[in-house]
């Protein structure tokens, strides 16, 4: 499992660096042929858009794999051990559940726009909005890591990360 989940966090982090790079290169054309050539590029400021759509939602997968979302932990902070774990799973399906409502309408809105077009790069607003299904699917099988992470040191007689910061 752990092998595979390596594998995944390596294409996450290929994917975001390929599109951010992209996204930075597309854009640097534009501004050049803007300003230096008179003469913009008519895809290039929606295709910078849809990468950044991309990156946005891949990054939610990235931060909650590195534990960098924000979080308000003042009155947690002051539970016991024990459940301070509850706390953090309850956190954790709490946010599988909104991931998963997003997913699905996400999933019915790349359905309902397969026949629709962007005007400048002339692809079905599909794959943008396929971004919110394939951020959010991403984003519940961190959530389900985190609560299994959350238990295991427990099986194990350790204790869990969050309880050695303290």
């Amino acid at each position: 499992m752990k092998k595979v989940i390596r594998i995944l966090d390596r294409i996450e982090d290929f994917l975001l660096v390929s599109m951010f790079a992209a996204m930075v290169g597309v854009i640097f054309v534009q501004v050049i042929m803007r300003y230096i050539f008179n003469n913009s590029l008519s895809w290039s400021e929606e295709f910078g858009k849809f990468l950044f759509v991309w990156l946005s939602w891949f990054g939610i997968s990235i931060g909650a794999r590195r534990r960098e979302h924000i979080s308000i932990t003042l009155l947690v902070d002051r539970f016991p051990p024990s459940a301070r774990r509850i706390a953090e799973v309850v956190s954790e399906l709490v946010i599988i559940g909104i991931c998963l409502v997003t997913a699905y309408y996400g999933a019915t809105l790349v359905v309902s726009q397969a026949g629709t077009r962007f005007a400048g790069i002339r692809i079905s607003m599909s794959w943008g909005y396929l971004s919110v299904v394939v951020g959010c699917v991403l984003m519940t099988f961190r959530g389900i890591l985190a609560i299994l992470e959350t238990f295991r040191p427990a099986a194990a007689g350790n204790r869990p990360a969050s309880e050695k910061e303290g």
